[in-house]
């Protein structure tokens, strides 16, 4: 047990000393205060001359000082010297003309406001200890002194009131209280025995007596002895040992700490004890904390008896074990190992010994296996390190090694783990490729429901003479469906974390509000939707709404998702609870530890009937479903957990069976940053392209072609290339383009880095970039460019090409 607490005493006595000197210092102030301002006696006349002296001296003191006008309505302040200034953060044109209430709070005490108020009506001298609060919110502790001061014709002419801060005095009092406590409270409640002696010396300086101060009450139970504070010890342990008076004799003289064991053979007790020296030298008091340690002491004596046994019985096992033992330095070297070695990977003590561990690990592992050495340079213990071990043939083996810290070396014991890592290794590649089983088919189902709606569709768009109503409900059919097509492929790109994203700076709590209300058509009437964003201020106390930098309409799908597979759950009945708060870390989940930091954290709770823990693993899988056929995809939560992940967040679920089940999802909060500005509204550009020249950059036959036909169509003059350093080529040859329109995946170049490089060469010509998937895009964003997402329409396309060249126009060459 450490001795934390055996320098109280010290603490107190320094307190105590530091009291003294505050209150001195108390004492020196109020003199210099007189000092420096000499306050008319009560009643006293005070001449013009006089009071401009007054005010001069005020000035320049460094005492906080006041002067009011009882003559003026409700006592304004006339005058505040520079020190009153800093004491309370008001300036000089702040505090002029109000009066002194308004520096009172709701904690200051009423009866010392009265008290000055009452010697100001009675135009008395006071002197009150007050509470008042600063400029900044906090609070002092002060110390007033307030002397009316009256003309020579014995009129009232000015309050002055002059101020000592005894904030600190008071604390310190506070602290010295506290102090006292917090070591009465330890030294009754301490399990180990705790003692104050006070040593007498003889004139040769020798130790030889010590009288009990304090005792506590686990004094009794450790020493078997009661009553002792007083008592000297000779009254108490006439036949104590000379060693202990000389030890205690030792540390009251020089100060230096000891901790030792002995035993007190008239106690028949053996002891661990720490002494140490408090208080004045002078006053030769030690504190002994200390713990009865008899019977280890016995259990110890029949270990060592036995030792030699065990001795005999570690060198069989050493001898006989199927596992690796090894006795190794920190410096990486062998010292020592066991049979085994020869055995498991056919190398012998002779040829390992004195050579490096690092020298038969896989070069893969060496890594793992410097970070494990650290571990245990630090005096941790190895729980288990997995790494390939250099065979004498030249292969390896998967070894698992377990390590305890000893000194300069280590204990370690590896178990061959080859056959469990291969099994782990084809198990890995089963249920891989069960997965992409389930995700292909998942996908090929949906696809296939899809494609039939637009194949009967075009097969009845073929008929002649077709209605023309018909022929609209088909033409929207294949619209529609193709909508869901792209949202389908959405979610699964959002899984993957392969969407391409448009982050922005928006507030949750008002998007969260925004939702709720569709939130709630959506789930119906019986379902009682509630949200509740909490409070969320900053250091000095403001509200300030949860920002973060995401893609707003990924984090609204995501939220419907939640909301929709919570009103699932109750069946169409119950309660769900949107609640946003503030989180300082993302808890442990899926085996990735706790991760601090400052997050938001939106959470969606439902009454319904929970999931099975066999099933909490798999929720988050595309296509995985405990809903019946046809009633969904499987992508929803797909779809939350690719958002989280790619947003730098995390979506933690919990669920108890027959409760119900809570979603949360954490995202990065921002700090520092504004809200995204919102459209700026302009009128949407006619789909006519007016002669706008456009370079079209699309490696695919079918979109290039299907691209710039459609944009010839609509009155835009388009060149087509089918790379982009064709592209750049072009543009070098004849930079007559108003626009260029690209795709982003494509051989060589990608369409990102094209942009940047037209960015470099012409400034002023807009890029426009379209993607239905980008890894360039998932990891590093659109650097800026606009994005057209793919599917997408003609009248997309256009209005895109069209914003981005007046954008360009209004920005100027």
């Amino acid at each position: 047990m450490s001795l934390e607490m055996d320098g109280m005493d010290d603490e107190i006595e320094r307190l105590r000393s530091e009291n003294r000197r505050l209150e001195a210092e108390v004492a020196r102030l109020r003199e210099r205060n007189a000092a420096h301002v000499r306050l008319p006696q009560e009643g006293q006349r005070t001449s013009g001359a006089d009071v401009d002296l007054l005010f001069t001296a005020a000035e320049k003191t460094r005492m906080p000082q006041i002067v009011t006008d009882p003559n003026l309505p409700d006592n304004p302040i006339v005058f505040a010297n520079r020190a009153f200034q800093v004491l309370c953060g008001y300036s000089a044109e702040e505090l002029i003309g109000r009066n002194c209430r308004f520096l009172q709070g709701p904690d200051t005490d009423p009866s010392d406001i009265a008290k000055v108020r009452d010697a100001i009506a009675a135009r008395r001298d006071v002197v009150v200890e007050i509470l008042n609060y600063r400029r900044d919110g906090s609070t002092f502790r002060n110390e007033l002194y307030v002397s009316p001061v009256f003309t020579p014709e014995g009129h009232l002419r000015y309050f002055f009131a002059s101020q000592l801060d005894v904030t600190r005095f008071r604390t310190e009092e506070g602290m010295l209280a506290e102090s006292e406590a917090r070591y009465r409270t330890l030294f009754n409640a301490l399990d180990a025995g705790f003692c104050v002696i006070e040593l007498r010396f003889d004139a040769d300086g020798r130790a030889v007596d010590y009288r009990f101060v304090e005792a506590n009450p686990a004094f009794s139970r450790h020493t078997g002895l009661d009553d002792v504070v007083g008592k000297w010890v000779s009254e108490v342990v006439p036949d104590l040992e000379r060693s202990w008076l000389d030890t205690y004799g030792k540390v009251a003289l020089t100060g230096r700490a000891v901790r030792f064991e002995s035993g007190v053979v008239a106690l028949g007790r053996w002891f661990e004890v720490q002494a140490l020296r408090i208080g004045d030298p002078v006053q030769h008091r030690v504190a002994l904390l200390f713990n009865d340690v008899t019977d280890r002491q016995k259990a110890e004596s029949v270990l060592r008896d036995t030792a030699r046994d065990r001795t005999t019985e570690r060198d069989l096992v050493w001898r006989a074990s199927r596992d690796l033992l090894v006795v190794c330095g920190f410096d990486g070297l062998y010292r020592s190992v066991n049979p085994a070695w020869n055995g498991m990977l056919g190398w012998s003590a002779f040829e390992l010994v004195r050579t490096s561990f690092s020298d038969y690990v896989h070069p893969e592992d060496k890594a793992a296996a410097s970070a494990a050495f650290e571990q245990l340079r630090a005096g941790q213990v190895l729980d288990s390190l997995d790494v390939r071990m250099l065979t004498a043939d030249g292969g390896y083996r998967w070894v698992s090694w377990n390590a305890i810290p000893q000194e300069d070396h280590f204990y370690g014991a590896g178990r061959d783990v080859t056959e469990r890592r291969a099994l782990e290794e084809q198990l890995r590649q089963s249920q891989k490729l069960e997965a992409v089983g389930q995700l292909t088919g998942g996908v090929a189902h949906d696809f296939n429901n899809l494609l039939t709606v637009i194949r009967s569709s075009t097969d009845l768009l073929k008929r002649p003479d077709l209605p023309e109503e018909r022929r609209q409900r088909y033409i929207g059919a294949i619209s529609d469906t193709v909508t869901r097509a792209a949202k389908l492929t959405g979610q699964l790109l959002a899984f993957a974390r392969r969407q391409s994203l448009t982050p922005e700076v928006f507030d949750v709590g008002r998007s969260v509000a925004s939702v709720a209300d569709m939130v709630g058509t959506l789930t119906g009437a019986r379902i009682r939707v509630v949200t509740d964003v909490a409070a969320n201020r900053d250091g000095r106390g403001n509200e300030v709404p949860y920002l973060i930098d995401a893609d707003p309409s990924q984090f609204d799908t995501a939220l419907v998702n939640m909301a929709i597979n919570a009103r699932d759950a109750m069946d169409g009945e119950g309660r769900l609870d949107i609640n946003v708060r503030r989180a300082s870390a993302i808890p442990a989940v899926r085996a990735h530890p706790r991760v601090a930091g400052d997050f938001v954290a939106v959470s969606v709770r439902d009454t319904g009937t929970g999931i099975a823990t066999a099933d909490l693993d798999r929720i988050f899988e595309p296509f995985y479903t405990t809903k019946g056929v046809g009633q969904g995809t499987g992508l929803g939560l797909s779809q939350v957990f690719g958002f989280a992940k790619q947003s730098g967040g995390e979506v933690v679920v919990e669920s108890t069976l027959g409760e119900g089940t809570t979603f949360t999802l954490y995202l990065p909060r921002e700090v520092g940053r504004s809200v995204a500005a919102e459209d700026d509204g302009e009128p949407e550009p006619l789909a006519d392209g007016h002669g706008t020249r456009v370079l079209v950059v699309e490696d695919n036959q079918e979109v290039g072609s299907f691209a710039t036909q459609a944009l010839r169509e609509l009155g835009y003059e388009t060149v087509w290339a089918m790379s982009a350093e064709e592209a750049l080529t072009v543009l070098s040859a004849s930079p007559r383009f108003d626009v260029v329109f690209s795709d982003v995946v494509m051989p060589g170049m990608n369409g990102i880095d094209m942009a940047r490089e037209i960015r470099h060469r012409q400034a002023g010509l807009p890029v426009v970039l379209a993607s239905g998937y980008s890894h360039v895009i998932a990891e590093q964003g659109t650097h800026g460019f606009p994005l057209l997402k793919k599917p997408y329409s003609v009248e997309d396309l256009s209005r895109t090409l069209r914003r981005a060249v007046n954008r360009a126009g209004a920005a100027g060459p």
